[in-house]
């Protein structure tokens, strides 16, 4: 089973994380069944395993956390939505592209279920819209916004961190830093799409779209390797 939680109100980074890892550590010992997190942090900048010091343009602007998942700087505040996923990929399958391409996937669908188009791009890991409302750029090329961040760890072959969807988080929060490392293209929200999506209703689609991507998996009695896998 694949337990779904929900926390109300703002959830402290460090703290979360370190929950975070204590569920991930269970799972691999067999103590504690698979869990999606659904949750909203205070303004915040994450630094992620590959994050370049120049990307971030605002030191000052909110507090700054470094952490063990792939990618680079990143914003989570209110309005996003973030899911911690923790998954045990010794069940699942031991493929780390194909585990990201389903993270993928699962946010192209449940936005595809308030009619958003996402898209990927090849080498740069989220979800992307077309926005042929904004003038091309100079190239000609349509402008493409961010509508959500992906960044997982692996320990073990059981996987934390997640996903962040954007509801309508303040935009002007993303000044503070090049989000993922990316300066050519914008970021963008179901709101600032025109649509009038809460936390509630994203929470709906994530639930309903999740076992598409991630049906359960068959019993594996292996051994769990002791190697640690990062992405």
């Amino acid at each position: 089973m694949v337990e779904w939680q929900i926390f109300e109100g703002l959830q402290p980074y460090a703290p979360t994380l370190a929950a975070m890892e204590a569920r991930a550590a269970d799972i691999t010992r067999g103590a504690a069944d698979e869990a999606v997190w659904l949750l909203e942090h205070p303004p915040l900048y994450t630094a992620g395993t590959s994050a370049r010091d120049a990307d971030l343009r605002d030191p000052g602007r909110f507090p700054v956390h470094a952490t063990g998942r792939g990618g680079q700087y990143t914003y989570h505040g209110p309005g996003q939505r973030v899911a911690y996923v923790m998954l045990d990929l010794n069940r699942r399958g031991r493929d780390v592209r194909r585990f990201v391409a389903s993270l993928e996937d699962w946010v192209i669908a449940t936005l595809a279920e308030f009619n958003v188009v996402g898209e990927r791009r090849a080498g740069r890991v989220g979800v992307w819209v077309v926005r042929h409302d904004k003038p091309p750029l100079p190239d000609g090329s349509p402008r493409e916004d961010k509508i959500a961040a992906i960044g997982i760890k692996l320990r073990r072959w059981v996987s934390f961190h997640g996903i962040a969807i954007n509801v309508e988080p303040d935009l002007s929060h993303y000044e503070g830093i090049v989000p993922c490392g990316i300066s050519d293209h914008g970021v963008t929200s179901l709101v600032d799409l025109g649509l009038p999506v809460t936390l509630a209703d994203l929470d709906v689609a994530l639930r309903a779209t999740f076992e598409r991507r991630f049906p359960p998996p068959k019993a594996d009695h292996s051994p769990t390797p002791r190697a640690r896998t990062d992405l």
